[in-house]
């Protein structure tokens, strides 16, 4: 890859550069300190750009805007993409192949060089004018709003052609320019490879994020490493165990290394109080306060007894199969697999029992920005490729179509959960959750809002005291305000993420309608918005076949 030609300057130092950045743009101090740091970190950028603002920050990198100058004489400007030095060098090394594999085409933003020193890695990327959604979303007209979609669409099938899951697909991520009408799909640092990916290093951390997953669902079961001295006596074969796995599906048996325990000859207070916690059986029924480290009160065999008829009165087709007990013996094994068939009864109740807490924790890739998270993504189902990249795409397209950004708005993955089931129906996503092995519960019924209707009302097309009657359910105890709280919460946004409500007046809603075109959106945006929502990955509409929608049928 070839550098463009660019003539340094000379009597140019890290001083006399900030000075004449200084002078062109105002920045604040804390940006100057950061260029300056850079310019220490990387020495070789001040041969060649002249660094004059700091244009965008994240959790693993800083972006900066640079300008060069070429042989020609004119001037180019530049974004730096500073990773921070505790990214691994495999990740950076495969953002760095997405960019120039991918890049560079099909509204997917290349990658002109990169500079090392070190552990500090500068990527630079030709810049790109762009504004912020949050600022436009409210003058954006629906032709606008197509066209965006449509090459956002145009640039997830590029990457999905090599196998990349670009997992952090939101506005900030899709550079648009308003005037010039270009677009950008910007930072692979999240990126994964689907199962058929084409990039080499992608391959590699896919094969390293499975055995991240794969080793922290058996954290339950795993001995922690011992670090041992070689000229340390070892113990006794008693102590050591060897257990063979069952065979791997190419037939080859693993079998884990003997386990090597080393026992304190001085033994605390703190663990003869554990021992002795140890030694006390802990009753399968009727627990409370199972965060506490205290012992549950010793349970008689009368209670025990009482407790399982009344579960057998609740739940009588459960199949209760008692736990075995904790064996007091140091020497002995203590048993931690479940066994098959063996059913809780803390469902529905206010009690986690023994069953329930002893399962292996569900560990999944869950990278992404809350709001634009796939249910997937957010019921950690293990299995996710690119339909979650679509599923965020969708999320855009409600963002724009009602007008409010961000859409969704939560604190946790459950809330975020709640949010789509709010829109999309708890029945519905508790079917869909099943399709790919995960049981969702909801405490009550949330119906499906109907999409036209919820985007025009909150566009302000209609009033929700009229005959929007699914909002209107929704707002009551049928969805339990979740639909409510969402509005409000919108509502409560900076007056550039909404766009004006009924409450304006009546020539800016004749200039909305009939100047932007929102009073003749077609039934085709919303139907390719309920595809592209579709609580189901497998059915999820892909963005090859997104693009064929009738929406985009003159493009």
């Amino acid at each position: 890859m070839e550098f463009p030609a660019v003539c340094s300057e000379d009597s140019s130092s890290e001083a006399a550069i900030m000075d004449t950045a200084n002078k062109k743009r105002k920045i604040s101090k804390d940006v100057q300190l950061d260029i300056e740091d850079l310019y220490k970190a990387v020495p070789q950028l001040a041969k060649v750009f002249r660094i004059v603002d700091k244009i965008g920050e994240g959790t693993f990198s800083s972006v900066y805007l640079a300008e060069a100058r070429m042989r020609d004489g004119r001037r180019e400007m530049f974004a730096l993409k500073h990773l921070i030095p505790t990214s691994h060098p495999t990740r950076i090394a495969a953002e760095l192949q997405c960019l120039t594999v991918a890049g560079g085409r099909e509204n997917v933003m290349g990658v002109t060089y990169c500079f090392r020193k070190e552990d500090h890695v500068v990527i630079v990327m030709p810049y790109m004018e762009h504004q912020a959604i949050v600022d436009i979303i409210g003058s954006l007209s629906f032709e606008e709003v197509r066209l965006y979609i449509y090459h956002l669409l145009k640039a997830l099938r590029h990457i999905h052609q090599f196998g990349i899951i670009h997992r952090d697909i939101k506005p900030n991520n899709f550079l648009y320019n308003r005037k010039s009408r270009t677009y950008a799909l910007v930072d692979f640092g999240l990126a994964q490879g689907a199962a058929d990916t084409q990039i080499e290093l992608l391959k590699v951390v896919r094969q390293k994020a499975s055995q991240k997953v794969a080793g922290l669902s058996g954290k339950r079961e795993a001995a922690p490493p011992l670090k041992t001295s070689s000229t340390a006596p070892l113990p006794s074969s008693s102590t050591s165990s060897c257990v063979p796995l069952p065979p791997t599906a190419a037939g080859r048996a693993l079998v884990k290394k003997p386990r090597t325990t080393v026992t304190s000859y001085t033994r605390t207070k703190l663990t003869k109080d554990l021992a002795g916690l140890r030694k006390v059986p802990r009753p399968v029924f009727g627990e409370r306060n199972l965060n506490s480290c205290t012992p549950a009160p010793p349970t008689s065999k009368s209670d025990v007894k009482k407790s399982e008829e009344d579960a057998s009165v609740r739940y009588p087709s459960a199949n209760r199969v008692p736990l075995p007990v904790r064996a007091s013996g140091s020497s002995q094994k203590t048993q931690r697999t479940l066994q098959q068939g063996l059913t809780c009864n803390c469902y529905l109740t206010d009690r986690v029992c023994n069953v329930c807490l002893a399962r292996k924790q569900q560990v999944a890739p869950r990278a992404g920005t809350p709001g634009f998270r796939a249910p997937e993504v957010l019921s950690k189902c293990p299995d996710q490729g690119t339909a979650i990249d679509v599923w965020s795409a969708g999320v855009i397209l409600l963002s724009l179509l009602s007008g409010r950004y961000p859409f969704f708005k939560a604190s946790d993955d459950l809330m975020a959960l709640t949010q789509i089931m709010t829109i999309r129906g708890s029945r519905e996503t508790i079917q869909a959750a099943k399709t790919f092995g995960k049981a969702v519960v909801c405490s009550r019924e949330l119906p499906r809002q109907d999409l036209r209707t919820l985007c025009e009302t909150l566009r302000g097309k209609r009033c929700p005291a009229g005959d929007v009657t699914g909002v209107r359910e929704a707002n009551g105890e049928t969805a339990g305000g979740q639909l409510k709280q969402l509005l409000k919460q919108q509502e409560e946004e900076p007056s550039g993420s909404r766009v004006p409500t009924n409450h304006s007046s009546p020539s800016e809603r004749s200039e909305g309608e009939d100047g932007r075109g929102w009073d003749r959106v077609p039934d085709a945006a919303f139907d390719l918005l309920d595809r592209l929502l579709d609580l189901n990955p497998s059915t999820r509409i892909t963005a090859a076949e997104a693009l064929q929608h009738p929406l985009f049928k003159d493009l």
